[in-house]
């Protein structure tokens, strides 16, 4: 099973902001869309970072409810691990699960956006695939007997 399910069940909404923009602009976004990350880009649309609750939550840690003024590109994930739409669900959760993210940008082979999966995304197609597998075994079984 590929990205590309996921971005076909969810939509390829994909919420951005850029560089200049402060942290409390991107948290009432993510409250008012009830999101984890948003991709940050370029003028140009390309992707130049993610920033994600966590990268909020630790940029307040450090530094007070100040950090909440100061731009997004002080505080965003410059080094951003992508996927594609043909990448295996099973690869992306190994990604994650490796880098300890919870949400990827999905993009082309030109690397425009796409698409955004996250880790609830990738667990919730992966039920579903092995509630299909039980149910074919189960049917399967019962043409047997």
């Amino acid at each position: 099973m590929t990205v590309s399910r996921i971005i076909a069940a969810k939509g390829s909404n994909i919420f951005t902001t850029q560089p200049h923009r402060t942290l409390l602009e991107v948290v009432k976004v993510l409250a008012e869309k009830r999101i984890g990350a948003v991709v940050v880009t370029g003028a140009d649309g390309s992707l130049k970072g993610i920033v994600s609750e966590r990268d909020i939550v630790r940029a307040i840690a450090r530094t007070g409810s100040a950090a909440l003024e100061e731009p997004v590109s002080r505080h965003m994930t410059v080094d951003v691990i992508t996927c594609q739409e043909t990448d295996l669900i099973s690869d992306v959760m190994s990604e994650m699960t490796r880098g300890g993210f919870r949400h990827m940008p999905v993009v082309c082979g030109a690397g425009k956006l796409t698409g955004m999966v996250s880790i609830r995304d990738v667990v919730k197609q992966r039920i579903a695939e092995t509630e299909a597998e039980s149910q074919s075994l189960r049917d399967y079984i019962q043409m047997a007997s």
